[in-house]
């Protein structure tokens, strides 16, 4: 009788102990799995947070976007015109972009076009939008304050009479006048330079054009 129940504690006593060690195995398990996880959450706070940093840095060091797409050089030819040779970039982007020539040939611009049906406008435009516009196969005249009155009258009334170009003032080109294309941009003399008409002939809606016969209207207008 008395073994029989010594013989019961001991069975009691080595279940209790079994189960304090699994018991204490599970613990061991929980607390290092709640210490990788907690390791986790904080460096994926950590890194969160540096990137939130780098990105609140970067959207706020500059409003000005120079044009990633576009690159190399122009190449002058025998007639005059100064040619880009290597890429122009084409998307359609909401932020100023610092194009390597004024007026810009091409390049990224924004996804409004400046009317270019003959259209004559009186203030400086935005590169962004005459882009679009040569990107539609316009030609665009652009004139300084240096250039003569008689000239500019001239221009405009050529302009005026031709679908698929433009004029405007821009007082930070470096010629009294110039005329681009996609691609291409030549200086003149004056409006009686035959080369304005050559430029016109070959430009407007030319080769070059990378969306021929998109619209010059229900653009944009001043």
């Amino acid at each position: 009788m008395g073994s029989a129940k010594k013989t019961s504690n001991t069975a009691r006593q080595t279940r209790i102990a079994e189960m304090r060690r699994v018991e204490e195995a599970r613990d061991r398990r929980n607390r290092i799995l709640t210490i990788a996880v907690s390791t986790v959450v904080v460096a994926g706070l950590v890194v969160g947070g540096v990137v939130l940093v780098q990105s609140q840095s970067g959207d706020s060091s500059s409003d000005t976007a120079s044009d990633g797409k576009t690159s190399g050089e122009f190449v002058a030819g025998e007639d005059g015109v100064q040619t880009w040779k290597g890429t122009l970039g084409r998307n359609h982007v909401t932020e100023e972009v610092s194009y390597p020539a004024e007026p810009p040939v091409g390049g990224d611009h924004d996804q409004a076009w400046m009317n270019c049906d003959g259209d004559v406008y009186t203030k400086p435009l935005k590169n962004e939008n005459a882009v679009h516009s040569l990107e539609h196969g316009a030609v665009w005249v652009t004139y300084t304050d240096k250039a003569p009155k008689a000239d500019v009258e001239k221009l405009e009334a050529k302009v005026k009479k031709t679908p698929y170009s433009l004029m405007s003032p821009d007082d930070k080109q470096k010629d009294p006048i110039m005329l681009t294309a996609w691609g291409h941009q030549r200086t003149v003399t004056g409006a009686d330079d035959p080369n304005v008409d050559k430029f016109f002939e070959k430009f407007v809606q030319g080769e070059q054009t990378p969306e021929p016969g998109a619209a010059c209207t229900n653009g944009l207008s001043e």
